[in-house]
């Protein structure tokens, strides 16, 4: 089996380490081999949260600078920050809507012009698909839900061994009741965005 080095990065809350190990737990219940790693920031403070899922045969868990294949960041000054561990064909999955660190909000920073990043972000990398996630979370009825739209935007491009059967009944299992029909609607919003720009 091909190794997959998956990278998924936001800030705190916005439930970037649900998601790795969502996936983790689905390929596991496919019986694939997978590491999840997860790297705290000041996850309450709004700091970077940063995981890896590595699916296959891998020695080491941790993601080292040039060897991720996928890149999934829930915001886009995170992608700006972590795109060096990207290599020429990575596939880099990226929320275009931000959410200013503390800095910015408190007017000591100043926030770097995303777009522009993201135009010039597809010379580097294999493919880049950049999807409205607060937003989509909004339209699904859960603004809490960017995880899933992201997961979905991710299941759009086929790049990994999991099913989306698989991968539903796992945010099933572990989504409480009320959010189940939003969560599984922003997966659908996610995957139909990012399929959009296959």
């Amino acid at each position: 089996m091909e190794t997959k080095r998956c990278i998924f990065v936001g800030v705190g809350g916005q439930g970037n380490l649900l998601a790795s190990n969502l996936l983790g737990q689905a390929a596991l219940s496919m019986g694939i081999p997978v590491v999840v790693s997860e790297i705290h920031g000041m996850a309450q403070r709004g700091g970077v949260v940063e995981s890896a899922v590595l699916i296959g045969e891998v020695t080491s868990p941790i993601v080292s600078a040039g060897e991720a294949d996928v890149l999934v960041s829930f915001e886009p000054l995170e992608t700006m920050r972590i795109v060096g561990k990207c290599h020429k064909n990575s596939l880099v999955i990226s929320n275009s809507q931000p959410q200013p660190p503390f800095t910015v909000a408190v007017g000591q920073g100043k926030y770097p012009e995303v777009d522009e990043f993201l135009k010039k972000l597809p010379a580097k990398v294999g493919k880049v698909i950049a999807v409205r996630g607060n937003d989509l979370a909004e339209e699904a009825g859960n603004a809490l839900s960017l995880n899933m739209v992201m997961l979905g935007a991710l299941f759009a491009t086929n790049s990994l061994p999991v099913t989306e059967e698989k991968m539903k009944e796992t945010i099933a299992a572990s989504t409480k009741k009320a959010f189940l029909e939003s969560n599984l609607k922003a997966f659908d919003l996610g995957k139909k965005a990012a399929a959009a720009q296959m």
